[in-house]
């Protein structure tokens, strides 16, 4: 799918993108994979990576600068949509930045891609986008159904869009992991709320199931992968198991537990050995044989949330992870 194509990655220069880029490097060889994003020392220090590789390139830019997205999108085939202004706390303390770079920017990157003819695009989501809480939720739920409603807003261009959805990647800058590892020498783990859980997904992971997007899509679909589910203080036994935990309150925005998959959804989404898949409402596609496949179609009052997960992860399996990762976990 991927071999011998053009491919642009907004937001390149973040977590995903330095797991996605080597990964496709290696196992697709494609043409080109450029690198969009509005940080330069990042793109600078990332670049290092490469040295002459020359299927690499790399193009400042915004997502918010349309005519910049034009010109990016030159003999583009694929696109992978990072780019987002994704801390919780920042999206609350300055709302119409982020309006502009996860709503806005969505809008502009959509008729960029289907005025260049770009083929298929996959753009990432988050578990806050399903029944949001915050205001990062709320635009990225926006940014979802703008990408599921492209498909028929490109009307007869040949360019499709799909959606793929998970939730706290671990060792990701700003997660859970590195926050806590860099404060355990002071003894101390805060923890919002001991009820809390969280899904736990790596970022190779994340770039499998945009693989496995971009392979299956028809237009429309959001892909959620089964992954497991961690209570946040199990996580800090496994950074620490000495550190005394203490409870501080949830913050505003914050969910007791991760919803990916929520019951306004579960008419239309159905259900495969790895994944699941949430089939757009529109245009009668959620009843589209080509669409569902092979699915099984989940109850109607199916969730997916991190609390009632099927799958958990103990403690020595993310010790064993953190052990195995550790040059890389928050420095990426």
């Amino acid at each position: 799918m991927l071999s011998g194509k053009s491919i642009l990655i907004t937001g390149g220069t973040g977590s995903f993108g330095h797991t996605f880029v080597p990964m496709t490097l290696e196992k697709y060889n494609p043409k080109r994979l450029v690198i969009f994003s509005r940080d330069e020392m990042k793109q600078w220090e990332m670049a290092k990576l490469f040295k002459d590789d020359p299927r690499i390139r790399f193009m400042i830019g915004d997502v918010r600068d349309k005519d910049r997205l034009y010109r990016a999108l030159d003999g583009i085939d694929y696109v992978v949509h990072a780019a987002a202004t994704k801390i919780v706390p920042t999206a609350e303390y300055d709302p119409f930045e982020c309006v502009k770079t996860n709503v806005i920017g969505a809008m502009n990157l959509i008729d960029a891609c289907i005025d260049k003819g770009v083929t298929r695009i996959v753009a990432l989501s988050t578990d806050k986008a399903s029944s949001p809480a915050n205001l990062y939720g709320a635009t990225k739920l926006t940014s979802d159904r703008l990408f599921v409603s492209g498909n028929s807003y490109s009307g007869s261009h040949n360019t499709s869009f799909s959606v793929v959805r998970y939730g706290n990647v671990m060792g990701s800058r700003g997660s859970v992991i590195p926050f806590f590892i860099s404060i355990a020498k002071e003894g101390v783990l805060p923890i919002t709320d001991n009820r809390m859980t969280r899904f736990m997904i790596s970022l190779e992971e994340g770039v499998e199931l945009v693989w496995h997007a971009f392979e299956d899509m028809k237009g429309g679909e959001i892909y959620v992968k089964k992954i497991p589910s961690m209570k946040v203080t199990d996580v800090a036994l496994a950074v620490d198991k000495n550190a005394k935990q203490e409870e501080i309150g949830i913050r505003p925005g914050e969910k007791l537990h991760e919803q990916m998959i929520g019951p306004e959804d579960a008419l239309y989404t159905y259900e495969y050995p790895g994944h699941f898949k949430i089939l757009p409402s529109i245009n009668k596609w959620a009843d589209d044989p080509e669409r569902i496949g092979t699915g099984v179609k989940v109850s109607s009052d199916f969730t997916y949330c991190s609390d009632n997960n099927k799958e958990w992860m103990g403690i020595a399996e993310l010790q064993d992870w953190i052990e195995k990762n550790r040059n890389k976990i928050g420095n990426i």
